[in-house]
């Protein structure tokens, strides 16, 4: 660094306050040792080191009427992440289209779902999905609601002396979600 003060001072000419110009050798070295020393002298290391973020899965949700097939327009669908650690990544919630279709394309790969949908006059819609490929179409029936269980009425399939009846009503039909019934 000496050195290269030394040159910028042999250039100034405290008689005349500027630069002279009648050595111009003089700027052209001063400028090919000043500007390497600029350039390489910096550091580099700025900032955290750069993570590509991890695939993520297009899912795409289909939400139609159960009892007839015709998409529902502008139902909620309700996307919420959970990471490896089971940490819920926050919810988004977007909205059908005239298809009855909601496309998402930020869940990562190897995460799993808590899918939820909502739609006026039809029962909520929830179940987990495990995201293990690049792409996933998911079918939601929705249906109407059901009568509301009243403890005042008598119910054909109460719980008398055992669990068997318990047992019955656990299980599904077959291609409903575990836990709900028609």
């Amino acid at each position: 660094m000496p050195m290269l003060t030394g040159i910028l001072e042999s250039l100034y000419n405290p008689n005349m306050n500027r630069v002279v110009p009648s050595h111009p050798y003089r700027i052209v070295l001063a400028a090919a040792l000043l500007i390497p020393a600029l350039v390489f002298g910096q550091e580099w290391h700025r900032g955290r080191k750069y993570k590509p973020p991890p695939p993520t899965c297009k899912i795409t949700v289909t939400v139609t009427k159960a009892f007839d097939g015709k998409p529902i327009q502008n139902a909620a669908v309700v996307f919420h992440p959970i990471d490896k650690k089971g940490k819920d990544e926050g919810g988004m919630e977007l909205k059908t289209d005239e298809n009855g279709e909601a496309t998402l394309n930020l869940i990562p790969i190897g995460d799993r779902l808590l899918l939820q949908v909502l739609a006026t006059g039809y029962q909520t819609f929830g179940n987990d999905y495990e995201i293990k490929t690049a792409s996933r179409e998911i079918a939601v029936k929705m249906r109407l609601p059901a009568r509301q269980y009243s403890i005042y009425q008598k119910h054909a399939d109460a719980q008398v002396g055992g669990p068997k009846a318990e047992e019955k009503r656990a299980q599904a039909p077959s291609g409903l979600p575990p836990g709900t019934t028609e």
